[in-house]
């Protein structure tokens, strides 16, 4: 398996503060990019592979409406894990 418990983790402790807090929305979007970075990859050598594409899109989508949220509450956070994950800025400010 590609993501252990090791893995996932060593990721909510980065980004979420603690290595349990796994509902931090800054937490559940790391992993989110870990594994779309993961399901990008798989996808470009199996081009074919439709499961995985709808996946793929699937979340996506999560990791922009958590984003929106952390846009939407505090601008701050919204910011730090957009520059921590190298994500460019999906919602415009207005």
């Amino acid at each position: 398996m590609y993501l252990s418990t090791e893995k996932k983790k060593e990721i909510f402790a980065q980004h979420g503060g603690v290595d349990t807090n796994t509902g931090s929305a800054e937490g559940q979007v790391a992993l989110f990019t870990y594994r779309i970075a993961h399901l990008t990859g798989h996808l470009k050598k199996n081009r074919k592979d439709f499961g995985t594409q709808l996946s793929l899109q699937k979340l996506v989508g999560k990791r922009r409406a958590l984003l929106a949220y952390l846009f939407k509450v505090d601008i701050e956070r919204y910011r730090a894990i957009i520059k921590a994950l190298g994500l460019r800025d999906i919602i415009k400010s207005i």
